[in-house]
C-alpha cells in the first residue's frame, strides 16, 4: 500500500471517529465525564456542553442539531399579567446572562401579552438572534369556534400573529398545542412544513400529544417528503410520569424525536405547607385551561402525595437544598428529557432554580433508589400479550 493511500485512510478513519451520530442523547451525570480524556469515553456529540463562565449544561434537542440549554425560562402566567415590564427584563436578563437560551411562550399566553413583551424585551436588549432560542405554541383549543383546529389557514395565519408580537422575522421552534382530530393529520403537517420553507420557522414540534399522535405525524412526514417534529413538549414531574418515562424514550431512538418538559414542581406542590400553593405555577390559576386535567392540582395536594413531599423534605435536608431544586434536579436526571422549563416571578426565585444544577451531580445511584423508594410509583412497561 502507498504512503498515499495509507494518509487517505488515516483520514477517513480520523473523520468517521468524530462524526456527530444520529443519537445525541447526552447525559448530565458529571461523574461520567472526565476531564482529562473526555473522548475516551462518548464521541464529541454526545459529551455534555458546559458555559465557562455560568455552568449551563448545553445537548442537543433530540437527533437534531438543536443546542439548546437543559434549563428553559417559560412565560406563562406572570409575563403580560403578574409582572411589570422592568421586573420581567431583569427575569429575562439574569436567564440569559446565567447561559439559559431556551425562551417558551404561546400566542394565548395572558392574551397575547406574553408574547407583546417578550418580544419588546428582546427588541431593547439587541442580543444577537443567533444566541437565544423562542419558542411559541398555537393555542387553538381556547379560541372561539371559528378559530378553533389546525387547519392550514388557523397555522399559518396564527404564525403570522405570533411574529408580529414578538416582533420577529422567525421563531426557532413552532409549536402545535394538542393534536386535532377533526383536521386531517397531512393538512397539519404540510402547513407547519410551509411555515419551516417560508422562514417563518426553523422547526416545528408538538405539545401535549400522545406518542401515537407524534408517531402519526413522523410517518406522514416521510411518507409526503415533508419536515417531521423534532420534539414533543409535555408535563413531566414525580407525579407524572408514565408518559415520558415509557414513551418518550422509543421516540427519541426511533424516530429522534427530543422531550421538553414543563412543571417540575407538580403544579405548584413545593411541600412548604405554609405556603400553598406556588406563585408562578400553572395550579396557582384555577381555571387553568391549558391542562386537560384540571383537577391534577387537587390530586398532588392530596394527604397520600403529602406524605411522599415530607418524606423527600427529609432527603433534602441531607443534600443541602431545597425541594424546588430536587424536582428540577430529578427531572433533569432523566435521560431523554433535554430541556426542563421553569417559571420565575423574581430574579432571586430564578437563580433558585439555576441552583438545582448544582444539586445535580449528588443525585448518585443511592439518592435515586431512596427517591424511588419514597414515590413508589415507577412506570412499568406492561408485559405484550399474544
Amino acid at each position: 500500500m502507498s504512503v498515499k493511500s495509507e494518509h487517505n485512510k488515516t483520514n477517513v478513519i480520523i473523520q468517521n471517529s468524530f462524526r456527530a451520530p444520529m443519537a445525541s442523547l447526552e447525559c448530565l451525570d458529571e461523574s461520567t465525564m472526565s476531564s482529562e480524556s473526555p473522548m475516551t469515553t462518548r464521541p464529541p456529540s454526545r459529551q455534555t456542553s458546559v458555559h465557562w463562565a455560568t455552568g449551563m449544561r448545553y445537548r442537543n434537542l433530540g437527533k437534531s442539531g438543536l443546542k439548546i440549554s437543559c434549563i428553559g425560562l417559560g412565560t406563562w402566567v406572570n409575563f403580560g399579567t403578574q409582572l411589570s415590564e422592568e421586573t420581567a427584563e431583569e427575569i429575562l436578563t439574569a436567564a440569559y446572562e446565567s447561559g439559559i437560551n431556551v425562551f417558551d411562550t404561546a400566542d394565548l399566553y395572558g392574551g397575547g401579552k406574553a408574547e407583546i413583551m417578550l418580544g419588546k424585551i428582546l427588541k431593547k436588549k439587541g442580543w444577537r438572534r443567533s444566541t437565544y432560542i423562542i419558542a411559541t405554541k398555537l393555542i387553538w383549543t381556547g379560541k372561539s369556534d371559528i378559530e378553533r383546529g389546525l387547519s392550514r389557514k388557523q397555522i399559518i395565519e396564527g404564525v403570522h400573529a405570533s411574529l408580529e408580537r414578538l416582533q420577529l422575522n422567525y421563531v426557532d421552534i413552532l409549536l402545535v398545542n394538542k393534536a386535532d382530530s377533526m383536521c386531517p393529520m397531512e393538512e397539519i403537517v404540510r402547513a407547519c412544513t410551509y411555515c419551516i420553507h417560508q422562514g417563518m420557522a426553523l422547526y416545528w414540534g408538538t405539545s401535549r400529544w400522545t406518542a401515537m399522535e407524534v408517531m402519526e405525524a413522523y410517518t406522514v412526514a416521510r411518507q409526503f417528503n415533508q419536515i417531521p417534529p423534532v420534539m414533543e413538549e409535555t408535563e413531566y414531574h414525580m407525579f407524572q410520569r408514565d408518559k415520558v418515562e415509557l414513551s418518550h424514550p422509543e421516540l427519541f431512538h426511533k424516530i429522534g424525536v427530543g422531550t421538553m418538559t414543563w412543571s417540575p414542581q407538580a403544579f405548584g406542590l413545593s411541600g412548604r405547607f405554609d405556603e400553598g400553593i406556588h406563585l408562578i405555577s400553572r395550579g396557582s390559576i384555577r381555571n387553568y385551561s391549558g391542562t386537560s386535567d384540571k383537577t391534577a392540582s387537587d390530586e398532588n395536594r392530596s394527604p397520600r402525595h403529602q406524605a411522599k413531599i415530607h418524606q423527600l423534605s427529609f432527603l433534602v435536608e441531607k443534600l443541602g437544598c431545597t425541594l424546588t431544586q430536587l424536582y428540577i434536579a430529578w427531572c433533569l436526571k432523566t435521560d431523554c428529557v433535554h430541556c426542563v422549563l421553569v417559571g420565575a416571578s423574581s430574579v432571586g426565585q430564578l437563580f433558585d432554580h439555576l441552583h438545582a444544577l448544582q444539586v445535580l451531580p449528588r443525585l448518585n445511584t443511592n439518592v435515586v433508589n431512596e427517591i424511588e423508594r419514597i414515590l413508589s410509583n415507577k412506570p412499568i412497561r406492561p408485559p405484550v400479550t399474544r
